[in-house]
């Protein structure tokens, strides 16, 4: 998935990280840096079709890796199935997001904690990274109460990082509904570790810039999708939406960011697998566009 002109290559093509960046007309006062961030692939972005499908499609787009969203679907939730799809198409496991949703409740374990606990175990035998967590919901009083401490307890135990994820309030008919306790926006509570869910900023109406900001270098894991503010999640490809994904993306590789970003968007409604690739590989090219910055000219000079 990359042109050249005259062996170069150009800024709007698909690039890895590390790849060598040739200015286009040799002027080397155009360089740009290459960010050292893995672009990923959610599991949840092939939906309704299945994970493996997640795999087959990254690994023919150009993807860094997986981010395995544990769900109903048995394989996402099978450790050593997700072992064998990793090594049989060479993509390493990036991250696990943990069963919070409210239909995954009872997967693995009705036990919140135990499902964390799992999850960690699942992200170490997997090579994983990060366990992606979201907020407790009010109605889970317990874990609520002592998520905080409990979480920084469990990261103690391991080298996998927990990045805790920004929600959203619900809204129907003029009112507005807080599901998760203390609130949906993580920052407040100061934990160690965050991901940051574009497409959550726009349903939240959030200003996502300033958001990245507060979580500042405890920043770990973004989720890259787009929205419009509507009062739904609607994970848009991006550059579809009105959210400043673009921006974020370059202030971030500015600033030498070199975890993860995953794409993770909606592709439920498309008809067939065609259709899917073509989404999710606009979204890849984005990435990697958005993750080029140009050099500072007194040292590309």
């Amino acid at each position: 998935m990359r042109r050249s002109l005259g062996g170069a290559t150009t800024l709007g093509e698909v690039t890895k990280p590390g790849d060598p960046v040739t200015p286009v007309n040799g002027n080397r006062n155009s360089a740009v840096n290459i960010s050292a961030a893995k672009v990923g692939l959610s599991t949840a972005s092939v939906y309704p079709e299945a994970t493996p499908a997640a795999f087959e499609i990254a690994a023919a787009l150009g993807y860094d890796g997986i981010e395995v969203m544990v769900w109903n679907d048995p394989i996402s939730q099978d450790v050593d199935q997700l072992a064998k799809l990793s090594d049989r198409f060479g993509l390493p496991i990036l991250a696990i997001h943990a069963p919070c949703l409210v239909i995954t409740q009872r997967v693995w374990s009705p036990d919140p904690w135990q499902r964390l606990r799992l999850a960690k175990d699942a992200a170490e035998r997997l090579g994983a990274t990060t366990v992606v967590v979201h907020p407790p919901f009010r109605w889970q009083r317990e874990y609520a109460k002592g998520f905080g401490p409990g979480l920084a307890a469990l990261s103690d135990e391991t080298d996998v990082v927990f990045a805790v994820e920004n929600m959203f309030p619900l809204r129907a008919r003029g009112r507005e509904f807080i599901p998760y306790a203390p609130h949906w926006d993580p920052t407040g509570e100061g934990f160690a570790h965050y991901t940051l869910d574009i497409s959550h900023t726009a349903v939240s109406r959030s200003d996502t810039l300033a958001m990245a900001e507060r979580m500042g270098d405890r920043l770990h894991h973004v989720h890259l999708g787009d929205g419009t503010g509507l009062g739904r999640d609607e994970h848009m490809v991006p550059g579809r939406g009105t959210q400043p994904c673009g921006p974020l993306l370059e202030r971030l590789a500015q600033q030498g960011y070199a975890s993860s970003v995953v794409v993770e968007v909606s592709t439920k409604r498309l008809r067939d697998r065609e259709l899917r690739e073509a989404d999710l590989a606009e979204a890849l090219a984005f990435a990697r566009l958005h993750l080029a910055t140009p050099r500072d000219l007194a040292e590309a000079r």
